[in-house]
């Protein structure tokens, strides 16, 4: 139970990530080769032995690190979290002497990390690191951890895990963050959670740690020093942070499809209009939102993706400062999926299901236009219009009962934004 109405501190490492507010997911491994996502050697399964010589086939020739931050730059992201080393133990960067399952060992000859860093600071992209918690390389079953009493073997790895992101920490420069994945197929294990988050701090002081609590637990917090709640595949809800120790951010990771890794036979994209507004209901609980796209089996982007992100990015970029720094106003009640967000003196209205305005002939559209009630609203208002044409829109509003309506006009034909944002002066 709270008892307290206090708010928790924002700490500055969490008020960046959440100003960074929509990011790029890549997730890129030996798995890419076959292209039927990333948990294929669990699925099938596949011996390790067999799996491993897909080392051997990895060229990394399409790989264009420039490629991916543009891409993301176009597309509105701000950052890009990349599988450093996915669950199957292979590792894009340099493990220097720990294990010969990495990238300067394969075909591709060299570290691609380094070469992901250096192209995200180009292009003014933060870089996060993804690294597993688990490892098929050392579980003697993908559904077993080394040892079932967590003994000296799971010690061991361990140990080598724990050296593993270190050379992530001490080799590449300041990073946004670290985003562990897999201590939820073993939640009883002792995962030294303690020693692994005090070693990142010591290196990357200003780094976040975001450990993914799965589908089955979105956003619960975790370990004390863990500075982000996961939402994975589903929409993140507003937490109320009255009374908590820490301020905690939130994220929204989605895949693009039905895979994280690219899957061939996999057609289930998401359309430019969802992935709108899933951003949009992302910054509404004032989280994050990471999309994932999967790279082809040898580093290049696929062509729907990188089409439906630049699109997407057309929407973003006149929003971009908005999107980025909006805090959600929890006072204020709107209806539907509609909300307001505050950038300094300034309130956004972001309304959904808006028609088209045209002759009934050719107009194809859904939605409703009209007066839309918010209730909580008790800031006098000036003006409301429109941001894409800078339409004035008539409103009546009570300030001391805090009610606003608003009249929410039709898109001219035209337009169709999916979300329409309003200023209110």
């Amino acid at each position: 139970m709270k008892t307290s109405a206090k708010l928790p501190p924002r700490l500055p490492r969490v008020a960046r990530f959440e100003r960074l507010a929509y990011g790029l997911f890549l997730h890129w491994g030996l798995y890419s080769q076959l292209g039927c996502g990333e948990w294929v050697k669990f699925n099938r399964p596949i011996p390790r032995r067999d799996y491993n010589r897909l080392a051997k086939t990895f060229t990394a020739e399409d790989f264009d690190a420039v490629a991916w931050a543009r891409l993301a730059r176009s597309a509105g992201m701000r950052y890009i979290t990349l599988t450093t080393r996915h669950h199957e133990g292979f590792s894009l960067y340099d493990t220097r002497g720990l294990s010969t399952f990495d990238a300067p060992h394969s075909p591709a000859g060299r570290d691609l990390v380094a070469e992901f860093v250096a192209a995200c600071r180009a292009e003014q992209i933060v870089p996060f690191f993804y690294h597993t918690t688990i490892d098929w390389q050392w579980w003697p079953e993908p559904s077993r951890p080394p040892s079932k009493d967590g003994g000296s073997r799971f010690s061991e790895y361990l140990d080598y895990l724990h050296a593993s992101v270190e050379l992530l920490c001490t080799r590449y420069g300041p990073i946004g963050g670290l985003w562990f994945d897999g201590n939820w197929a073993h939640p009883q294990a002792d995962w030294k959670e303690d020693r692994l988050y005090a070693m990142i701090r010591r290196h990357q002081p200003d780094a976040l740690i975001i450990n993914n609590t799965g589908l089955d637990a979105p956003g619960v917090a975790g370990h004390p020093e863990i500075d982000s709640t996961t939402f994975e595949q589903g929409l993140p809800t507003a937490p109320d942070r009255r009374g908590q120790r820490k301020h905690l951010a939130g994220e929204m990771c989605q895949t693009m499809n039905a895979h994280w890794g690219i899957g061939r036979n996999d057609f289930s994209y998401l359309s430019v209009p969802a992935i709108i507004q899933n951003l949009a209901l992302s910054r509404k609980a004032g989280a994050n939102y990471l999309l994932n796209i999967g790279p082809t089996a040898q580093g290049g982007i696929p062509e729907y993706e990188a089409a439906a992100l630049r699109r997407v990015g057309d929407w973003v970029h006149p929003l971009e400062s908005i999107l980025s720094q909006g805090i959600p106003v929890p006072e204020t009640d709107c209806q539907g999926r509609d909300f307001v967000l505050r950038v300094g003196n300034r309130h956004y209205y972001f309304a959904f299901e808006l028609p088209i305005r045209g002759n009934e002939h050719v107009t194809v559209s859904t939605g409703r236009a009209g007066p839309r009630a918010v209730n909580g609203y008790r800031r006098r208002i000036r003006t409301i219009r429109w941001l894409d044409n800078k339409e004035e829109l008539r409103f009546a509003q009570n300030v001391r009962d805090g009610l606003l309506t608003l009249d929410c006009t039709a898109q001219p034909y035209g337009t169709q934004l999916v979300v329409r944002v309003a200023e209110i002066s």
